[in-house]
């Protein structure tokens, strides 16, 4: 089976190297273009695609890979909104993805991203380093006692709660897939209200996109805190603002973007911002956004790996599909 690898990066090639020694009949070509309309050229004569978050692969992508004769999609990530399912379907096309990957890694990367934000510590290091040592304007608040609101429970959820449970944090969550659990199942409504510190952690769907919008905003406490790790177009990017400059929104916590296919995963140090949104909500003191990061770790990293090869080795033997989407 020969694999087109889209949006390759240097630090995930020797994951993949070393997880394919083990199936001798896989064979991948490391791409640093991303998937989209006009790079799908470049998947003739490939039996199968890899893609992550960012590649586009819609119905007109996937006419041209059937054309093609690829035969699997490989998503070397959990979400699947950036794929059309339906057009692999009718086209004959499997689906595959990796359906978690190290959960604790993202889990942390949320604690840190509110831990950095409650404590001002990416401040206070700014200042440090320039032999500032004011106090002032770092006034921070503890985790312990707080009401932290978890919108989806999944296996990244679920992770989270535990931490969360450790610091003694009273944990609400919003998801009527799940049951009890160590943590307290409420309305949407009422997390919004009752809610510190709001984390998202459910797919991308009709039914969530946008899920905090005005009106969301408009029922938390004033000063929350909200972080978002999940996908970018949970959060409506314009109400955030709106949000920020009426102090409704204390503290913002990123690590997706609703446009960030256009910025992340690359530098842009050496260039103009041309995104006006994103540029707003980055000016703002409270706002602190990571690029994307919160699965990166070695630990992740080499699941990802070895669940993708397992997933395409399992494709090319007409297998029975463990984590296929269609």
């Amino acid at each position: 089976m020969r694999i087109a690898l889209f949006s390759s990066q240097n630090y995930e090639v020797p994951f993949f190297e070393q997880a394919i020694n083990t199936y001798s009949e896989l064979e991948i070509s490391f791409i640093s273009e991303s998937l989209n309309e006009k790079t799908v050229s470049l998947c003739q004569h490939y039996d199968a695609v890899c893609v992550f978050v960012n590649d586009t692969v819609n119905a007109q992508v996937i006419d041209k890979l059937a054309d093609y004769g690829v035969k699997t999609i490989a998503l070397r990530c959990a979400g699947f909104n950036n794929v059309d399912i339906q057009q692999a379907k009718q086209r004959d096309i499997k689906v595959v993805r990796v359906p978690a990957y190290s959960p604790e890694a993202v889990a942390e990367h949320c604690i840190a991203l509110m831990l950095t934000l409650s404590r001002k510590t990416h401040k206070a290091y700014n200042r440090v380093r320039e032999d500032n040592f004011d106090l002032n304007g770092l006034l921070g608040f503890n985790i312990y006692n707080k009401t932290v609101g978890i919108i989806g429970c999944g296996k990244i959820g679920q992770a989270l709660v535990s931490i969360l449970n450790g610091f003694g944090a009273n944990v609400l969550v919003y998801d009527p897939n799940i049951g009890e659990g160590p943590y307290t199942l409420v309305s949407l409504d009422i997390l919004l209200a009752q809610s510190d510190i709001i984390s998202l952690h459910c797919p991308l769907n009709e039914h969530t996109h946008h899920i905090i919008d005005d009106a969301a905003f408009a029922k938390m406490k004033a000063g929350v805190m909200l972080i978002n790790t999940s996908r970018g177009a949970l959060l409506d990017s314009k109400a955030c603002i709106a949000a920020l400059k009426s102090k409704r929104l204390g503290y913002l916590g990123l690590d997706v973007y609703e446009q960030e296919s256009e910025l992340f995963f690359k530098n842009h140090s050496e260039e103009i911002i041309q995104d006006d949104v994103f540029s707003r909500l980055v000016s703002f003191p409270n706002v602190l956004v990571t690029g994307h990061q919160g699965f990166f770790t070695k630990e992740a990293l080499k699941q990802i790996a070895t669940i993708t090869c397992e997933n395409l080795d399992a494709a090319r033997l007409e297998k029975p599909l463990m984590n296929q989407v269609v």
